[in-house]
């Protein structure tokens, strides 16, 4: 490993957990073994946020690797998303409470595969107002959590493949293979529309990224402890090979510690019945110093 150099680290983001806080830790990791060999700074960034309720690939890119965010951010995205039909949420998943219902008992799996190729292709989507998209230099998703007015402009984006895996008049599982800037709770709000009722997505899990998949994604603990414990060197000032000692992993306690695993976005329904003393985490710059 030389993370100075350049690794491409493929995670499985955990639910609840914020793209950042996903760098963060790794970012904290690196910084922890790379002090031994002097060094105190490491490029660290996220090639595509995923959204804190959405769980699969991720992608985290170190050293001179950052300079292929753009161009691995740009690969084909892989979905499963479970779709709850007959009600709608503020946020399009369950960040947020249902505002409104709708009859169900007119959806048939015809309809909804008729409705399901309406989205196939080049469409336009308006983003949620739940989402990093900025407006007047402002993240959407800070205004929308504080009751601000949010209006967004339609995007021009690709769906390659929308393929129907359950039905269930009240809910469906979906295959989405769509291109960069897609967001699937607004395509989970869309098909809701499509069908003549509501929508919002109740699961949402990323199984690739361009090329790479959810088969060769580490949770982010145990590729933290692999930062700490793997063989590692980088290149000094000078030219010369340095190798860096390894650290000791984390105790076992410490891995199965809630801590260790705390969210950052919690549903609606688990603010209401948990106290949790987490505040939603911050996604600032792609690449942090």
């Amino acid at each position: 490993m030389n993370p100075l150099e350049g690794e491409i680290m493929v995670i499985d983001k955990p639910l609840g957990w914020s793209s950042f806080h996903v760098v963060k830790k790794l970012r904290s990791a690196l910084v922890s073994r790379l002090r031994h060999a002097g060094i105190k700074k490491i490029k660290v960034g996220h090639a595509g946020t995923l959204d804190p309720l959405a769980t699969g690939v991720m992608i985290v890119c170190s050293g001179k690797a950052t300079k292929r965010i753009d161009e691995l951010q740009s690969g084909v995205k892989e979905y499963i998303a479970t779709i709850a039909l007959g009600a709608t949420t503020p946020s399009f998943d369950l960040e947020t409470e249902i505002d409104a219902t709708y009859p169900t008992d007119h959806i048939t799996r015809e309809l909804a595969l008729e409705a399901l190729g309406r989205f196939r292709g080049r469409i336009e989507q308006v983003p949620p107002a739940y989402s990093a998209c900025k407006v007047d230099g402002h993240r959407a998703y800070k205004m929308a959590r504080t009751g601000q007015e949010v209006e967004l402009k339609p995007k021009i984006l690709v769906i390659d493949e929308l393929e129907l895996l359950s039905f269930k008049p009240t809910e469906l599982e979906v295959r989405v293979v769509c291109s960069k800037g897609t967001y699937i709770r607004a395509l989970a709000r869309d098909i809701g529309t499509a069908l003549g009722s509501g929508a919002h997505l109740t699961a949402l899990r990323r199984t690739r990224v361009g090329s790479h998949t959810i088969e060769e994604a580490l949770p982010p603990d145990r590729a933290a402890d692999i930062i700490l414990t793997a063989p590692m060197e980088v290149t000094g000032e000078n030219g010369e090979t340095i190798q860096v000692a390894p650290l000791l992993p984390r105790k076992t306690e410490e891995s199965d510690s809630p801590l260790r695993h705390r969210a950052d976005i919690l549903t609606f329904a688990q603010r209401n019945n948990t106290r949790h003393p987490a505040e939603a985490a911050t996604e600032e710059e792609i690449t942090e110093e």
